[in-house]
């Protein structure tokens, strides 16, 4: 027999409390009753419930207040708000902000558990449509790829904190995969109809990265005809997700912990707050911790983005995966080139399998693109168009100019850890040419 559904009962009347705890004892779901709306969050907030029933008016928190607050943790599970005639217009504007329903003092208890029922009922519908879906997506996340133990723990973390509204780390070598887990958490959560938003933060300047994320009124400098919603008001109810976070300015971090912490931006030029409702993931391949300590990364920024620390697996620790990520590739650039390769030789597939891949996948599905499209049989060998990066060095298989300048970049990027302000500095270019480049050659996601 299946465990009773959990519903919570907010009212600062006691009588209210005890009215409804009596009526609950032979009801088909388990109250929890609470007086104090505070309480009741913070109760939600680790235990959770099927349902929510509260009175509208109520000292330190109202009604439609602890509304809001459930909101930004579960947007889907039902909120019923009690009203007195007075005040159905504020209960209709309950509805508006995302109450499930209301019903009006005095009420028959019996016609409150036609309400607990129906709309119990509907909850367990959407949570019958959401576990089909997670189903047709597969065991794999996002399109995540791999059957390494150490992938499968990335899976589980995964299904354990997709629908949490909390802020997330994803730290791991470059090419690893960053990007596409941060879309997966996303894409698997209750929130995945909501806004996804990527800022690359190593390819833009401070003023160009401050009017990106909080947007600009209109003549706030010079080119700014018009005003702009920064991507952290458009993703509002969904996803921001920070690459290269290790590489922004102390005083962007700054800006971002403020806008972290109040939930609230100005754009640039403005003075009117917007309240922003995100989940902020970010990324990096740098010892966010480290830069802590070495005084390079602000500690209550990286206290309040820290709450849940992903660490993606470089590619050589997960080498059993290397022949599932070739044939996916594979796949991908058949229809790409409009080609018909089968795959790789046998003696070829286990060099893959034996290389350390210092790029990890961003650098495997460029050796199979590039072997695609040069291959001139249906079975690929590696001596016919290209050697391992290490095996031979980086010009053996005689490059065009262009490309042996693509490979140079990216050997100067891993040779200072994907830091895109030394690799220009080294190269002689600017920040803005290097992002550039690297957009032409279609840089695949983190």
């Amino acid at each position: 027999m299946s465990e009773l559904p959990d519903i919570i009962f907010v009212d600062d009347d006691p009588k209210a409390g005890e009215l409804m705890m009596r009526f609950s004892e032979d009801a088909p779901f388990n109250c929890h009753v609470f007086q104090d709306p505070e309480a009741a969050l913070k109760y939600f907030s680790s235990d959770g419930a099927d349902l929510i029933v509260s009175d509208l008016r109520m000292p330190s928190l109202t009604g439609t207040e602890l509304l809001k607050e459930i909101r930004q943790l579960n947007k889907d599970v039902p909120f019923i708000i009690i009203t007195g005639y007075a005040n159905v217009d504020n209960a209709i504007e309950a509805i508006r902000l995302g109450a499930s329903d209301f019903i009006k003092k005095p009420f028959d208890m019996d016609e409150l558990q036609v309400l607990i029922e129906k709309n119990l009922g509907v909850q367990q519908l959407i949570e019958e449509n959401r576990r089909l879906k997670k189903q047709l997506k597969g065991t794999a996340p996002g399109g995540m790829i791999g059957n390494a133990p150490s992938i499968k723990d990335i899976y589980r973390i995964i299904e354990k904190i997709a629908d949490i509204r909390c802020n997330i780390i994803i730290e791991g070598e470059s090419g690893t995969g960053k990007e596409l887990v941060a879309r997966a958490i996303h894409e698997q959560s209750q929130f995945a109809d909501q806004p996804f938003v990527v800022i690359d933060c190593g390819s833009l300047s401070d003023t160009l990265l401050e009017s990106e994320l909080f947007g600009h009124e209109k003549g706030a400098f010079t080119g700014a005809h018009q005003a702009k919603q920064g991507f952290l008001e458009v993703a509002t109810g969904g996803t921001v997700f920070l690459d290269e976070i290790g590489n922004i300015s102390d005083a962007m971090q700054t800006k971002l912990m403020r806008a972290i912490q109040e939930k609230q931006i100005t754009r640039v030029g403005g003075t009117q707050p917007i309240d922003i409702d995100v989940r902020f993931i970010v990324a990096t391949n740098r010892d966010l911790e480290q830069m802590v300590i070495d005084s390079e990364f602000r500690h209550d920024l990286y206290h309040r983005l820290n709450v849940i620390k992903i660490t993606m697996p470089p590619l050589r620790e997960r080498r059993t995966d290397i022949p599932l990520l070739v044939e996916h590739f594979i796949s991908h650039f058949n229809e790409t080139y409009n080609r018909d390769i089968k795959g790789f030789d046998s003696e070829s597939m286990q060099k893959l399998v034996d290389h350390d891949w210092p790029g990890n996948i961003r650098e495997l599905q460029n050796l199979v693109e590039k072997n695609i499209a040069l291959a001139d049989g249906k079975i690929m060998h590696l001596n016919e168009v290209s050697s391992l990066r290490g095996e031979t060095g980086i010009d053996s298989d005689l490059p065009t100019l262009a490309e042996l300048e693509k490979r140079y970049i990216y050997k100067t990027l891993n040779r200072f850890n994907n830091s895109r302000e030394k690799t220009a500095e080294t190269l002689g270019i600017n920040k803005s040419t290097l992002w550039r480049k690297l957009q032409s050659y279609n840089k695949p996601d983190e």
